[in-house]
């Protein structure tokens, strides 16, 4: 991890630069698989499958028997804490229900929203080197809440051509029927246009690699939705004095680890601070699993020491961080002042693991600067919003002239012929 000491505000937007990637011609790739599977549709997915993932498959869809024996391989403690995760993340999100409320803007005239689940939502989970069983409760709670009439998850088999029995347990959980064998660019090609298997979608959510990333973004073109831009997985972190720097230098490996390309942001208004979680890292990383993966990322990651926590706020507010983690006392101060971020952390105690696992927040949220314009996945994700009007002979006596006028403003004059023959007719 580099370290900067009070750079100039003339430095601030080359040190919220994310790494970059190589530059791949991905939208081609993309678009030659998508063209494959709109012809070959299953047989298409079934050739892709065997040769990215190495593994021919008899059949796309997960069968009963498959998840009857994935329940039988998770632990009873891991069951329990999958369904602890669960209650509180459909606690969250069920208070985001809105009830009808019925205006009336002028007398006679009534306006108001109602709320309908997007019918078909298609759900990626990634099954590599994290299978994130996480990431379908996350989506699957949510969208059992707006009341999707059809969820249907992809992701990517093993060699085997098996799935994460953790990934089949928590689906079957939260009422996930329709569970798919097929990922990468193929499996978002599939909810796109949809095979004689997989039914095309609406709209597509959940992370993945470059190469789903740039899918999503391409089936943008043929008049699916998606969740929000994606990108590898960040945390910036203001500590001071009070905060502990093992727990920072944990939350901050906590994301170094999801891979080579995420990026780690530690800001403090203390040098001492700094090398005291430096050192932590060092440490923690000795013990570390993933421990090569979590120190390519610090090579792209960064500590700067600022003049104050003003100074460091502004400057998280210009980075726009996935995850924002508050790791000092009385954080709760400095909530007014937080513009940009996917999801905050406050305090010492508030790991990012939380919001990952089991807070009931949310952790499918905005990276690489979207936090400036997007939100975090949420239960309005998953809805749409229907405006409703109803106006009596009494509304449209009131608001008609209004609207004649504006309308020959406009030169609209069928418009306004649609307000003038009711008016006349009220008045015979």
């Amino acid at each position: 991890m580099k370290t900067y000491i009070n750079p100039q505000f003339s430095e601030w937007h080359g040190l919220t630069s994310r790494p970059t990637k190589e530059a791949q011609d991905l939208q081609k790739t993309v678009l030659d698989v998508f063209a494959r599977i709109k012809i070959d549709k299953d047989q298409a997915l079934i050739d892709f499958t065997e040769h990215f993932d190495k593994v021919k498959l008899k059949s796309l869809e997960v069968s009963s028997q498959e998840i009857e024996e994935a329940k039988a391989l998770i632990s009873d403690e891991l069951k329990e804490a999958i369904q602890l995760a669960a209650s509180n993340i459909e606690k969250f999100h069920a208070v985001q229900q809105e009830q009808v409320q019925v205006i009336e803007t002028t007398k006679g005239v009534s306006c108001w929203r109602e709320f309908r689940g997007i019918e078909n939502v298609g759900i990626y989970i990634p099954g590599g080197t994290a299978p994130l069983f996480s990431t379908t409760l996350m989506l699957g709670i949510p969208a059992k809440l707006a009341g999707c009439v059809n969820t249907i998850l992809c992701t990517p088999p093993n060699k085997e051509g098996k799935i994460h029995p953790t990934i089949l347990y928590t689906a079957n959980l939260i009422g996930i029927k329709k569970i798919y064998k097929v990922g990468g660019i193929q499996a978002i090609g599939a909810l796109t246009f949809g095979t004689e298997t997989i039914q095309k979608v609406d709209k597509i959510f959940g992370p993945g690699n470059q190469y789903v990333t740039a899918a999503k973004q391409v089936a943008q073109n043929f008049g699916v939705a998606i969740d929000m831009p994606a990108g590898p997985s960040e945390v910036l972190v203001i500590a001071d004095k009070t905060s502990v720097p093992k727990y920072v230098a944990a939350d901050l490996l906590s994301q170094a680890e999801h891979g080579i390309d995420s990026q780690v942001i530690l800001l403090t208004t203390c040098e001492k601070t700094i090398k005291e979680i430096i050192t932590e890292i060092n440490t923690q990383l000795t013990v570390l699993p993933r421990a090569e993966l979590a120190r390519k990322a610090l090579e792209n990651s960064r500590g700067i020491v600022l003049n104050s926590i003003q100074e460091c706020i502004a400057f998280s507010n210009l980075y726009a961080p996935e995850h924002l983690i508050f790791a000092c006392e009385k954080a709760e101060d400095f909530i007014p002042k937080i513009i940009n971020a996917g999801s905050v952390f406050l305090g010492n105690y508030s790991c990012e693991s939380a919001g990952d696992y089991a807070s009931g927040t949310n952790h499918t949220l905005p990276t690489n600067g979207y936090a400036k314009n997007y939100s975090g996945v949420s239960l309005d994700s998953f809805i749409k919003k229907i405006t409703f009007q109803k106006i009596s002979a009494e509304g449209i006596q009131n608001i008609g002239p209004a609207i004649e006028l504006m309308a020959e403003a406009e030169e609209l004059f069928a418009h306004k012929n649609a307000v003038t023959l009711r008016l006349n007719d009220l008045k015979q």
